[in-house]
């Protein structure tokens, strides 16, 4: 009796293990997509808004990237535990969605009943902070997450599920800008989100697909490069990355206030570094390497554009 009570004591005690949590959430990326909405909306104001709203903007960004990554999870979970099911190799590339635990719920390392309380609070604590800055923010968010339950869902079905997934990225800028102003120039608003979305498209979901090509194919996804093949698939990378690369520069044209002339070309700058350069590595050595290279750098593309915004807030050129 003593010893079932230690044992049932034991379990009791047992901390909870947070990183499968993050992990679920892929935190450290969602970090890097929490600069989305600031630079967006420091680059439309010009300045900072007030301290409040920069604070509950921060908890609301960080909420609703941790809600809508963990939903992919959850949505997904049958997915990805085939996934993990039929590879045969260790993923030996690095990253950075996968700094931390990556599918927890597929590996069962995390009870699916737990991975959908953590997304219902985290979607909670969101919407209600979406909802004070400015409602419209509260309907973008809901549209993000929807958009991200057809992505999954369009996995087996059709390549073009990269549109529903340039929406989900884009919808972070935009939010932003509509949490520090409720009636922005909607040729901003247009030009923000192509950006952003060409971005995603060629930097983010199309590599990714390189990367994971031998998973998706035992699986039968149907991404741009099991459709189309290689070439085509590099072709509309290098096509999104030069948009966006383009759109990063061009954009200092329907700013607010945020950029002074300095940001033309340290925008310039970051889009050969971060988009551009790995792009063209890829082009010459088309393979998984490669792209999870530019998929890496491509991740920090957000971060780099709030540090150039924020500098040219502060240290007007």
């Amino acid at each position: 009796m003593n010893e079932t009570a230690g044992r049932l004591s034991d379990v009791a005690v047992q901390p909870v293990n947070w990183k499968l949590f993050l992990g679920l959430s892929r935190t450290p990326h969602g970090v890097l997509d929490m600069a989305t909405p600031a630079m967006a909306a420091l680059l439309w104001l010009g300045h900072f808004p007030s301290a409040s709203v920069v604070i509950l903007g921060l908890i609301t960004a960080f909420a609703g990237y941790t809600a809508v990554y963990a939903l992919n999870d959850l949505v997904d979970h049958r997915v990805d535990r085939e996934r993990l099911s039929l590879s045969s190799t260790e993923e030996t590339l690095f990253d950075v969605d996968g700094i931390m635990v990556r599918h927890p719920l597929a590996q069962n390392l995390l009870p699916y009943t737990s991975g959908f309380l953590w997304f219902t609070f985290w979607a909670g604590v969101a919407l209600l902070g979406a909802w004070w800055l400015n409602p419209v923010c509260a309907a973008i968010f809901v549209a993000s997450a929807s958009m991200e339950i057809l992505y999954c869902k369009l996995l087996k079905i059709t390549y073009l599920k990269i549109i529903p997934s340039a929406i989900v990225k884009a919808t972070g800028g935009l939010a932003g800008v509509y949490a520090v102003d409720p009636n922005p120039q909607i040729t901003f608003v247009v030009f923000l989100f192509l950006w952003l979305a060409a971005w995603e498209v060629g930097g983010q979901n199309i590599p990714n697909d390189i990367v994971d090509m031998e998973d998706d194919a035992k699986v039968a996804a149907r991404t741009t490069l099991t459709e189309k093949g290689m070439h085509d698939a590099v072709f509309v990378i290098l096509a999104a990355v030069s948009m966006a690369a383009l759109a990063g520069v061009g954009l200092y044209c329907a700013t607010g206030r945020g950029g002074g002339f300095i940001y033309p070309v340290a925008a310039a700058v970051i889009g050969w570094k971060l988009l551009l350069r790995p792009a063209r590595q890829l082009y010459r050595n088309p393979g998984p390497k490669t792209a999870a290279d530019l998929f890496n750098r491509a991740s920090y593309m957000p971060a780099a554009f709030l540090v150039l915004v924020v500098l040219s807030i502060l240290v007007p050129f």
